[in-house]
């Protein structure tokens, strides 16, 4: 039945980029994991309109799909479409007087730190290795070197998983907390981002920026396929060390490792299936758990089949 559903989308839908079964590993960073349904690629809010309230009328699964720098399809694949937002959500723009920059959700932070230096505006070197988008940094609260976006978002213009109305939250309105935020239960979609940031002079941000860089090609394993620190920080202690005191770090199962150069991340070493990684994120969690008492909560999403 569904697969009548997703053809009458294509075909309701024919001026819409739609790609069948695409190999999700061609689509994360993991360079891992199944097939989806579909890959919907709007290229503006009409058309993200559309598909959403096709998707609403019909109960059909999906999901919002950034660069896919913090997920990981099971082999099994996922039975929904994934939805990847296009050029028009692709905009930036900074005012150095005022202190803002706003950017579409499809903007790479490395983008966003590009034009903030340029514009001399400071506050968001620290995230500006973080390999995602804007708007999957948003939805993810992500953070890097005691940076994170609850930090410097002011607000964001949303767009409403059912209706397809679009509004514009305040950061107050986020439930902004660790790797946490509103739109994971709401559903509403990012559209845009608005940041808050401070002038400054561009050669120190521009310095601060390359030193975080350096920083993190020294002690990530930037050379093999990941999704950054694989697990959260659990409360009091660092899931990395935990790991390494576990005498875990190096270990390998099939094409999946982890890393000798920093624990808390679990690599691709060439040939790794979901299910490599998926077993050895369990080993490291059952062996942490025994030798210190420590439930390690996977940061990553993790969908699909089995």
């Amino acid at each position: 039945m569904e697969k009548n559903k997703w053809r009458m989308l294509c075909e309701e839908c024919k001026e819409i980029k739609i790609i069948k079964e695409p190999d999700m590993g061609q689509y994360t960073s993991f360079k891992a994991g199944g097939r989806a349904a579909l890959l919907v690629l709007p290229d503006n809010q009409e058309e993200l309109r559309r598909v959403l309230e096709y998707m609403s009328g019909e109960e059909l699964p999906y999901m919002i799909l950034g660069n896919g720098s913090n997920l990981l399809v099971r082999d099994g694949g996922y039975e929904g479409a994934m939805i990847k937002l296009g050029e028009g959500f692709h905009n930036i723009e900074a005012n150095r007087k005022t202190g803002l920059l706003t950017a579409g959700a499809n903007v790479s932070m490395s983008q966003v730190a590009r034009v903030a230096v340029d514009a001399g505006l400071a506050g968001f070197e620290p995230l500006s290795g973080i390999p995602g988008t804007l708007g999957g940094a948003l939805y993810m609260n992500a953070g890097a070197y005691d940076g994170e976006m609850s930090f410097v978002v002011q607000e964001a213009l949303v767009m409403n998983r059912n209706c397809g109305e679009t509004r514009i939250v305040p950061k107050e309105e986020m439930g902004l907390s660790y790797r946490r935020s509103a739109f994971q239960e709401s559903g509403d979609v990012i559209l845009q981002v608005t940041l808050q940031l401070t002038p400054g002079d561009s050669k120190k941000i521009e310095d601060k920026v390359m030193e975080f860089t350096r920083k993190r090609n020294e002690k990530q394993p930037m050379n093999y396929p990941s999704a950054g620190s694989f697990f959260k920080r659990p409360e009091g202690y660092f899931a990395g060390k935990l790991i390494t005191d576990a005498g875990l770090k190096g270990l390998k199962l099939g094409g999946a490792q982890v890393s000798s150069l920093h624990a808390g991340f679990l690599i691709n070493t060439g040939e790794a299936t979901a299910e490599d990684i998926l077993l050895l994120m369990k080993v490291v969690q059952r062996t942490v758990a025994d030798r210190f008492g420590v439930e390690l909560e996977p940061e990553v999403r993790i969908i699909g089949k089995e």
